[in-house]
C-alpha cells in the first residue's frame, strides 16, 4: 500500500452566486488539470436566510455534471426536462446538464434557518458533452451508511468503497464520493483509486493527513451557536487538501474527531473551454453555446 502524500492545502474563498447566495468556494475557475475531473465546488454553509434564500433562479448548463449533497435545510430543484424534487437532510441530487439544461435550485433553512450543503462540479469528456440531459433524487434513507469498530462513520455518496456501493451511477468520470466521520484520536488509512486524482474537504473538527516522511496537518476548531467555524491556524477551516499520488489516503483525528468528504475521480486529460455555467473543449463550442442560448436554440431535448 502506497500512501499518498499532501500535495497542496488550500481555503475556500468567500463568493456570492446566483441571485445574492453567500458561499465558500472551495475551488473552480483555476487551473482545471488540478482537480480533474472536477472542475468547482462550493460549501454553502449559513445561518442567516437573507443571504441564501433568493437562491439561483434558472440558468443554463451545458458540458458537466453536478452533484449537490445537503446536511442541513432544504434545496427545491426544477429544470426544463420537466423534473421537480425536494433535497431533505443527507439527499443528494445528481444532474447531467449533457447537450443543454436550465434549472433552478432555491434553498431554505431548517427549522432554525441553518442551511449547509456542497455542490460539486465534474467535467464530461468530448464524447459526452452532448448527451442527453439525466437527473436524479436520492434520499438520505438510501445512502448506505458504513460503520468500522473503532467508530469510523463512512457515508458511500458515489463509487464503492469498504463494500458498500453508492446510489448515484452513471456519472462519466467514474468518482468516489464519501462523507467521513473519525472519532477523537483515531488513525484510519483509507484506500482509494490508484489512479484517480484525489481532494479531501474538512469542514469540522480537526486532525492530519501524514505520509510516509512527515505529518502534514488540517486544523479546525469545533462549531459554535452560530454554525461557523474559528480559524486556529493558516489552514484552518474549510481547508481542501489535494493529495499526490498512491493507493490510499492517512488521516489522524485530532481531539475533536475529524470530518470531511474525501473525492476521487480518474482525469480526462482535455482541453477546458470554460465560462460560467457551460463548460466545453473549444472556445467555438462555448460561442456557439451562447450564441444558442441568444437565438433560443440551446435546448436540444424537452421534458
Amino acid at each position: 500500500m502506497t500512501f499518498r502524500p499532501v500535495a497542496a492545502t488550500t481555503q475556500a474563498q468567500p463568493a456570492i452566486e446566483g441571485a445574492g447566495v453567500h458561499l465558500q468556494r472551495v475551488f473552480g475557475f483555476g487551473d482545471p488539470t488540478l482537480t480533474d475531473p472536477f472542475l468547482m465546488m462550493d460549501d454553502f454553509r449559513n445561518d442567516d436566510p437573507r443571504l441564501y434564500s433568493k437562491g439561483f433562479p434558472w440558468h443554463p448548463h451545458r458540458g458537466i455534471e453536478t452533484i449537490t449533497y445537503v446536511l442541513e435545510g432544504q434545496v427545491e430543484h426544477a429544470d426544463s426536462l420537466g423534473n421537480r424534487g425536494l433535497l431533505g437532510p443527507g439527499s443528494v441530487q445528481w444532474m447531467t446538464a449533457g447537450s443543454g439544461i436550465v434549472h433552478q435550485e432555491m434553498p431554505s433553512g431548517d427549522t432554525q434557518g441553518r442551511m449547509h450543503g456542497f455542490q460539486l462540479w465534474a467535467n464530461l469528456p468530448s464524447g459526452l458533452k452532448m448527451t442527453t440531459p439525466r437527473y436524479q433524487d436520492i434520499t438520505g434513507s438510501d445512502i448506505p451508511v458504513e460503520v468500522d469498530d473503532d467508530g469510523t462513520v463512512v457515508k458511500v455518496i458515489i463509487g464503492n468503497f469498504w463494500g458498500k456501493t453508492g446510489p448515484v451511477d452513471g456519472i462519466a468520470a467514474e468518482p468516489m464520493m464519501l462523507d467521513v466521520s473519525i472519532p477523537a484520536g483515531k488513525r484510519k488509512v483509507l484506500p482509494v483509486d490508484t489512479y484517480s486524482n484525489a481532494l479531501a474537504y474538512v469542514f469540522a473538527g480537526s486532525g492530519s493527513f501524514r505520509d510516509a516522511s512527515g505529518p502534514v496537518g488540517v486544523r479546525v476548531e469545533k462549531e459554535y451557536a452560530g454554525h461557523e467555524l474559528n480559524i486556529r491556524d493558516q489552514t484552518g477551516n474549510r481547508t481542501l487538501v489535494r493529495f499526490g499520488t498512491g493507493d490510499a489516503v492517512t488521516v489522524q483525528a485530532g481531539d475533536e474527531g475529524i470530518r470531511f468528504l474525501l473525492i476521487s475521480g480518474r482525469p480526462i486529460q482535455e482541453p477546458v473551454a470554460w465560462h460560467g455555467p457551460i463548460v466545453m473543449n473549444t472556445r467555438a463550442e462555448l460561442q456557439q453555446a451562447f450564441n444558442e442560448l441568444n437565438n433560443g436554440s440551446f435546448i436540444k431535448h424537452q421534458g
